[in-house]
C-alpha cells in the first residue's frame, strides 16, 4: 500500500479557493442590499401598481448593468418610468394605453355585449403593435420594449395622449393618439426627433400589427367563416385571405388593412399606402363542441424604407362592420364587409342593404325580412310564372314523349330527334324552365351574402329566436352530431319541410324519362331539404327565415297560377294548334337536330365498314 505524502500544491490550491470564496461573499453583501433597498423605494413609489408591474420593476432593476452593456446610448428608453395605464373614455369607445410600449392594452366598445352578454372587448391583453429599427451600432429594437412617458392634453375638444421614448433630452421616439368625442376611429401617429444619426437608415425599418380575434357569438364555427384578414390595394382593389386555415401573402400599394371579427372591425389606414405589406392568417377553430375564446391570429408586417426621420400618420378604426358607419369615412372602409363578389355584391350593396334599413327602420327585424321576402317574390313572380307554364308544356306533352321513347328505344339519337321535333312543333321549349331559374340565381345568392353580414340583425329577437344573426336553438341535445351541431334550431326545420312541399309539386310536372347511367335527378332534389336542415342548423336564424317565407310564397303562387290562371287543357289546345302551324327551318332546335343527323349518319357509316 503507498504510502500518503504531503503535497505542497495542493495546499496552495485550497488556500487559493477559500481566499476567492470569501472575496465573493465580501462583496455580494452590499450588493443585496442595494438590491433590496431598490425595490423597496419601487414598492413605495407604486404601491397600487399590480404585482406583474412591480415584477417588471424588480427586473429592470437587476438587470440594470447588463442594459447599459446591452443596449448603449439607447439604455434610457429601457429604463422603468411608470406603470400607471391611461384612460380615455367617449360616447363609443373606452381605452387603456399601456406606457411600455405606447399601446392600447385594452379597448371596450361601449354599445355592444358579445353572446353571454358580457363587456365586448376588440382589444385586452391580445394586441401587439411595435416599430423596430436597427439603430447605427447595430443593435435591432422594437418600440413595443420602450418604456414611454405619458401626456394627456386638450385640443378643440379632442383628446390628445402622446407617449415620449427618451433617449436624451434632444433625441427621442414620439408615440400620439388623438380621439375626437364621439368616434370609433383613432388618429395615431409615429414620429421621432434628433434620431436621424443614431438610426441605420440603411437597414430596414418595419411595422408589426398582431391581434388575436375574440369570439363574440354563440356558434364559433359560423362566426369564424367571417372572421377575415382582408385589405385594400391599388386602385381600390379588395382581397382577403383564407377564413378557413392558416393562409399568407404579400401584396403591394395597400391603403387599409382590417382584422375583421364577423360584426366588428379593427382597421389600420395609413395616409399613404404602404409600398409592401405581408399578411398572415390563421384559425384557431377546430369545433363548436371546444368553448374557445378565440378565433383567429392575424398578423401584418409592414418593411419600411427611410432615409432619415420616423415619420409616420394613421387612422386605426375600432368598432362595428356597419355599412353606413364605416361609409361615412368616405375611404372605401365599406368594401371591407363581404357582401360577395361580382353582381351579387353588387345587388346587396345597392338593392338589398337599403331597402332592408328602410323597412327595419319601422317594422321589427323578424317582419322586415318576412316584407323584403314578400317583396322580392313579388319582383320575381313573372320569372316564377314562366317557369310554371313551361312545367306545363311539358307535363301535357309527355304522354307522346314516352311513345316516342318506347318507340325509338334501342336508337337513342333517333328518339332525341323525334323527341326535338315534337317540341319544335308544339313550340315548346325545355330549356325555357331553366332560364328563369338562372335569372333568379343571383338574387338567390345574393340574398345568402345578405344576412350573414346584416349587422342590423345583431341581436334582435324574433319569435322564438332571441338572436336574428345567430342560430335559433330550442333544445340543446347535450352532445355534438357531426355536420349538424349540439343543439335542434327550428327555423331550418321549417324551411326544410317547405323545400320538400316545393320539390313534390315540382317534381310532378318533369316529363324527361330517366336517362341510362344518369343520376336520378328525383332522388337529388329530395335530399336538399335534409342537405338544407344540416346546413343551416348552425347559420342565422335570420337567412333561414327568408328561406322558410320565401318556399311558402313560392308554393303559395304557385297554386294561384295553377288553379286561377293556367288552364292545362287550353295550354295543350294551344301546342296542338302549334303543331299544325307550318314551322320556320331555323335556330338553335334546327341547328342541333341537323348536328344530331350528320351524327347518326356517321354513326351508321361506322356500322357498314
Amino acid at each position: 500500500m503507498e504510502e500518503k505524502k504531503f503535497d505542497p500544491w495542493q495546499f496552495v490550491g485550497f488556500f487559493l479557493i477559500a481566499l476567492i470564496l470569501t472575496w465573493m461573499l465580501y462583496n455580494q453583501a452590499p450588493v443585496e442590499e442595494a438590491t433590496l433597498e431598490n425595490v423597496n423605494q419601487t414598492e413605495s413609489a407604486a404601491r397600487n401598481v399590480p404585482e406583474q408591474s412591480n415584477t417588471v420593476v424588480v427586473n429592470d432593476s437587476l438587470q440594470s448593468n447588463q442594459r447599459q452593456a446591452s443596449y448603449g446610448s439607447f439604455t434610457n428608453l429601457f429604463q422603468f418610468t411608470t406603470t400607471k395605464k391611461v384612460d380615455f373614455e367617449n360616447e363609443k369607445l373606452a381605452i387603456k394605453f399601456n406606457p411600455k410600449g405606447a399601446q392600447i392594452s385594452s379597448l371596450l366598445l361601449k354599445e355592444f355585449n358579445n353572446y353571454k352578454q358580457e363587456p365586448l372587448y376588440l382589444i385586452k391583453d391580445n394586441q401587439n403593435f411595435n416599430y423596430s429599427f436597427t439603430t447605427s451600432d447595430g443593435r435591432f429594437l422594437n418600440t413595443g420594449d420602450f418604456y414611454f412617458t405619458p401626456k394627456v392634453t386638450e385640443e378643440s375638444g379632442n383628446q390628445i395622449i402622446t407617449f415620449t421614448a427618451e433617449v436624451s433630452s434632444a433625441q427621442y421616439i414620439v408615440f400620439e393618439y388623438k380621439i375626437k368625442a364621439n368616434d370609433y376611429m383613432i388618429y395615431f401617429s409615429i414620429r421621432s426627433e434628433g434620431m436621424r444619426r443614431l438610426i441605420n437608415t440603411r437597414e430596414e425599418q418595419r411595422i408589426t400589427w398582431d391581434l388575436k380575434a375574440f369570439r363574440n357569438s354563440r356558434s364559433i364555427e359560423y362566426e369564424n367563416r367571417f372572421h377575415l384578414l382582408t385589405y385594400s390595394f391599388e386602385d381600390d382593389k379588395i382581397d382577403y385571405l383564407s377564413g378557413a386555415s392558416e393562409d399568407e401573402e404579400e401584396e403591394i400599394d395597400v391603403h387599409w388593412v382590417s382584422y375583421k371579427q364577423h360584426f366588428f372591425n379593427s382597421i389600420l389606414i395609413p395616409s399613404k399606402a404602404f409600398e409592401t405589406v405581408n399578411f398572415t392568417s390563421e384559425s384557431l377553430v377546430d369545433s363548436d363542441i371546444i368553448d374557445q375564446e378565440f378565433t383567429k391570429i392575424y398578423k401584418t408586417v409592414i418593411p419600411i424604407v427611410s432615409e432619415g426621420e420616423i415619420d409616420h400618420n394613421f387612422k386605426w378604426y375600432f368598432g362595428p362592420t356597419e355599412y353606413d358607419t364605416l361609409a361615412q369615412y368616405e375611404i372605401g372602409l365599406e368594401n371591407s364587409i363581404d357582401f360577395g363578389w361580382g353582381i351579387f355584391g353588387w345587388i346587396n350593396k345597392y338593392v338589398f342593404t337599403p331597402t332592408f334599413n328602410f323597412l327595419s327602420g319601422f317594422l321589427p327585424y323578424g317582419i322586415a325580412i318576412i316584407v323584403l321576402t314578400v317583396l322580392v317574390r313579388l319582383v320575381m313572380s313573372p320569372v316564377t310564372y314562366k317557369s310554371y307554364v313551361s312545367q306545363i308544356k311539358m307535363k301535357v306533352l309527355k304522354p307522346e314523349v314516352d311513345v316516342l321513347a318506347e318507340k325509338y328505344k334501342d336508337d337513342s339519337v333517333k328518339r332525341q330527334q323525334e323527341t326535338m321535333a315534337l317540341y319544335s312543333k308544339a313550340g315548346a321549349n325545355p330549356m325555357s324552365g331553366c332560364l328563369p331559374a338562372l335569372i333568379q340565381l343571383p338574387v338567390f345568392y345574393a340574398l345568402f351574402s345578405f344576412f350573414p353580414v346584416a349587422f342590423a340583425l345583431r341581436e334582435k329577437s324574433f319569435l322564438w329566436a332571441d338572436d336574428l344573426s345567430s342560430y335559433d336553438s330550442i333544445y340543446e341535445l347535450g352532445f355534438n352530431i357531426p355536420f349538424y351541431g349540439d343543439h335542434i334550431s327550428l327555423f331550418p326545420i321549417l324551411a326544410s319541410i317547405a323545400i320538400f312541399f316545393y320539390t313534390m309539386m315540382t317534381a310532378g310536372q318533369q316529363s324527361a324519362p330517366q336517362q341510362p347511367g344518369m343520376p336520378n335527378m328525383k332522388v337529388i332534389m329530395y335530399l336538399m331539404p335534409l342537405m338544407m336542415l344540416f346546413f343551416f342548423n348552425n347559420y342565422a336564424s335570420g337567412l333561414s327565415l327568408y328561406y322558410f317565407v320565401s318556399n311558402v310564397l313560392t308554393i303559395v303562387l304557385m297554386l294561384v297560377i295553377k288553379n286561377f290562371i293556367v288552364d292545362d287543357a287550353k295550354i295543350l289546345m294551344q301546342l296542338e294548334e302549334n303543331k299544325k302551324k307550318p314551322k320556320k327551318k331555323g335556330g338553335f332546335s334546327a341547328r342541333l337536330q341537323k348536328a344530331m343527323e350528320q351524327a347518326e349518319q356517321q354513326k351508321k357509316a361506322k356500322g357498314k365498314r
